[in-house]
């Protein structure tokens, strides 16, 4: 009787967690050989590995330890100091010009930016082309 109230308990539901496979050093690109699944439902971690590969790690990562999403991030396609196109559009005006990037980033992310003509700083929007779209500031 006893064995048979065991069976009806209700167990937690084990998941699967990404860990690293090897000590994984920030700005690293995830391949396949870093990373495995593992049969624990770690907090936080990431489940599915496709989630995960060809990102960039923000962070180093240990061997055995979990990948969470805020660990990785687009990869860089401006690195800090590289000159980069700047693009200013508002209504029907369209300005390019070049601009230093104070800060390495992906596709998407939003870093500041020195105007090599006038040398202000602004911020921009890496975009896909690897233009800088400036945001108007606030």
């Amino acid at each position: 009787m006893w064995r048979l109230a065991l069976f009806l308990l209700p167990l937690p539901a084990l998941a699967d967690s990404l860990v690293a496979t090897r000590t994984i050093r920030p700005h690293s690109s995830l391949t396949s050989q870093d990373i495995t699944m593992v049969e624990m439902d770690i907090d936080g971690a990431i489940r599915d590995p496709e989630l995960a590969i060809g990102l960039e790690t923000k962070i180093a990562i240990y061997a055995g330890k979990p990948i969470r999403p805020g660990d990785l991030g687009p990869p860089t396609l401006v690195e800090r100091n590289q000159i980069v196109p700047l693009a200013y559009t508002s209504g029907g005006l369209n300005i390019m010009t070049e601009g230093r990037a104070l800060a390495r980033g992906g596709v998407g992310e939003t870093i500041e930016v020195m105007n090599l003509t006038s040398r202000n700083k602004v911020m921009g929007q890496i975009g896909p082309d690897g233009v800088l779209r400036v945001v108007p500031a606030s």
